[in-house]
């Protein structure tokens, strides 16, 4: 495990909230303009603490994506003051919490306040690990030469190169393979 849990879980949910923005999406299409998308992304990644369901909060966490695209965008000294930013900007106290199957965890954030706010908060946390455990080499843009898409490696050895969101590593593969063939039969 390179991260604890909840930081893995916070890193992944950051990195599936960029990847709704159209600049990382490969057909170019906002993947968070409506509560049905909210609700779907957030039955994928739950968030404790209250969800409005409203217009106002979706409004509020497309506001992130860009903030948090930002960190995928920049080298790790460079994230340090974009992450104090949302630290400061969601009033960060970070205390212990305990519930449902976690273990104890940090939350940084009141329960009561905004899910925005949470979200936020809670990828800043997650990449304060990341920064503090030098480990900024893994916050990686897809390697598909048609993708933008943003993930964190998790991987043992650290050496993934493609995305999750749709099959590039397996389209990449196929496009070296019929370029070796094509280069051999020539």
């Amino acid at each position: 495990m390179v991260f604890i849990h909840d930081t893995e879980m916070s890193l992944r949910a950051a990195a599936a909230l960029v990847n709704t923005l159209p600049e990382t999406d490969s057909d170019g299409v906002d993947r968070l303009r409506s509560q049905t998308e909210l609700d779907a992304y957030l039955a994928a990644f739950s968030y404790t603490g209250s969800v409005r369901r409203d217009a106002a909060e979706l409004v509020a966490v497309r506001a992130n994506r860009p903030r948090l695209w930002d960190l995928w965008r920049v080298n790790r000294d460079d994230a340090v003051p974009l992450v104090n930013a949302m630290l400061r900007d969601g009033q960060a106290l970070p205390q212990l919490v305990i519930h449902g199957e976690f273990d104890w965890h940090i939350h940084a954030t009141d329960p009561d306040a905004p899910l925005a706010m949470r979200m936020l908060v809670e990828s800043a946390m997650a990449f304060v690990d990341v920064i503090r455990s030098d480990q900024w080499e893994r916050v990686r843009v897809c390697s598909a030469d048609d993708c933008a898409s943003v993930y964190v490696d998790f991987s043992k050895n650290g050496s993934k190169r493609y995305c999750d969101t749709g099959n590039c590593g397996n389209r990449m593969n196929v496009n070296a393979y019929r370029q070796r063939k094509a280069r051999q039969s020539a």
